[in-house]
């Protein structure tokens, strides 16, 4: 009688494969929690604005950083266009891999959703918070000829001549234009707008007394503030600069709730695997306290921030509903 070979059974050699597919897909998934990374693909860096900002230069200089820390190449790819909210949609359509991400700002990720009617993405449930990279504080500048020597002074004059004084920003729906609103919002006086194609022409034309003040970044303000060319009445950070001490913040002029800052800083796609979002988060806080990285933050006036995904979370949710009172109440429409 002949023994029937059983381990040659068709039914039973398609068994053994898939328990065998089984046991390399047990082991794959613990092995993949303990590197917290899946690594060896090359990690896309989008930046929703054009090359040579502040959010680019220093999204550059991380990537750079970042790449060999997690053993692999980031490349940054500029996808500029409609506020910052091309690239931002870019990355909530990609796979939550970890390979894809977003180094971005306040303005698509907090203000310009309450402006844009028909956004192609949910700005918060799209995306996994990472990092704060940075803030920067802005300065109330006005003209060195102009006769406006306090805040008190501006807002009277506001009041006196409701929409005859003027302030410059970047743009309809930039935190340079927020901050206007907001100040017309919080007192009795009223401006007007006017928005120019980007910050470097909005404060031109604030130098040239063309306008009456506008909130300006403050690397972009300091050097024509010490050089006498604008006064600088207030600052809209929680704290005073260490370049300019002896100019009050606004909460010190008597503006309640007005600490604005412009952060930047970076998001995955929504569902992005948790191990991932906490191994880029440790990453990219350790680039942030790079001699090389501080030294050039310091000169585009960047304040280092870091932290936990959390934090910048939490971040994003209250400035989203801050600015979006803002944008409701001051009947605000992009452009």
């Amino acid at each position: 009688m002949t023994t029937p070979v059983i381990s040659s059974h068709p039914l039973l050699r398609i068994a053994r494969r898939s328990l065998l597919a089984v046991g390399v897909a047990l082991l794959a998934a613990p092995a993949w929690a303990q590197s917290d990374w899946p690594g060896g693909k090359v990690i896309t860096w989008v930046v929703p604005y054009p090359a040579g900002g502040s959010t680019d230069v220093l999204g550059r200089n991380i990537a750079q950083r970042l790449g060999p820390a997690l053993a692999t190449n980031v490349i940054v790819d500029n996808k500029a266009g409609a506020t910052g909210t091309i690239g931002a949609a870019l990355v909530a359509r990609a796979q939550p891999d970890g390979f894809t991400l977003l180094g971005t700002s306040i303005g698509p990720q907090a203000i310009a959703p309450h402006l844009m009617a028909k956004l192609p993405y949910d700005h918060i449930a799209a995306f996994e918070p990472v990092v704060i990279v940075g803030t920067i504080p802005h300065i109330l500048v006005v003209g060195a000829n102009q006769p406006y020597k306090t805040v008190a002074d501006l807002l009277a004059a506001g009041k006196a001549q409701p929409g005859k004084l003027a302030f410059a920003s970047g743009g309809n729906g930039t935190i340079l234009q927020m901050q206007g609103e907001l100040l017309q919002q919080q007192t009795a006086a009223r401006f007007i707008h006017v928005p120019y194609k980007g910050d470097t022409p909005a404060l031109q034309d604030t130098l040239a007394e063309q306008v009456q003040f506008m909130f300006a970044p403050a690397a972009a303000a300091l050097p024509h503030v010490q050089a006498g060319k604008l006064r600088a009445l207030a600052v809209t950070s929680g704290q005073r600069l260490k370049a300019l001490p002896d100019v009050p913040t606004m909460g010190e002029v008597g503006m309640k709730d007005f600490v604005v800052e412009q952060w930047q800083a970076v998001f995955a796609p929504a569902k992005t695997p948790a191990p991932v979002v906490q191994r880029l988060n440790q990453e990219i806080n350790k680039t942030l306290k790079d001699p090389a990285v501080v030294a050039l933050a310091d000169k585009l006036g960047v304040t280092l921030v870091g932290g936990t995904p959390q934090q910048l979370g939490d971040l994003q949710k209250s400035d989203s509903a801050k600015w979006a009172k803002v944008i409701k109440d001051g009947n605000i429409k992009a452009d």
